[in-house]
């Protein structure tokens, strides 16, 4: 796993700042109505790091995260078993769009949570971010594991 030490940006810079600040494996940076606003991530992109995710950990930085990346787009459920600080979840499509975020997932709850039948990766943020920030469904997530063909590409 790549460890992220800081985040990139704050809320309220534009594309192209986003892009000139993106695009590296440790940084997600999440675009809409609100504005940007970067990650420093994590990745989780095979069955071990992904079954692991951020189980046991007491606490988060502020604008870190987790970004689980699937092979193919496929239906998706996470649980909290383990998982010691709640968390937002947001289900995203193989171009990069947040097609779905659950809020504030309980802590330790084995209650299945269910992201949609298309989920290409997730971002999983500290809880309550996504409305503190007004992070919403259809903003965009830039990083490379969206090639080419995503609604916020890698590439100017």
């Amino acid at each position: 796993m790549l460890f992220a030490l800081i985040a990139i940006c704050a809320v309220g810079g534009s594309a192209s700042d986003a892009w000139a600040q993106s695009c590296a494996l440790d940084r997600a940076v999440v675009s809409g109505d609100f504005g940007t606003v970067g990650f420093a991530v994590e990745i989780a992109d095979d069955v071990a790091e992904r079954a692991q995710g951020l189980m046991h950990r007491e606490t988060m930085p502020r604008l870190s995260g987790m970004l689980f990346v699937y092979e193919n787009p496929r239906p998706v459920a996470f649980w909290m078993k383990n998982t010691l600080i709640p968390l937002d979840m947001l289900f995203v499509d193989e171009r990069g769009v947040v097609t779905h975020i659950h809020e504030n997932a309980v802590p330790l709850d084995t209650t299945a949570i269910e992201g949609g039948d298309q989920v290409f990766a997730v971002l999983e943020i500290n809880g309550g971010l996504s409305e503190s920030l007004g992070l919403k469904v259809g903003d965009t997530i830039m990083h490379p594991a969206f090639g080419a063909d995503a609604a916020a590409p890698c590439a100017p």
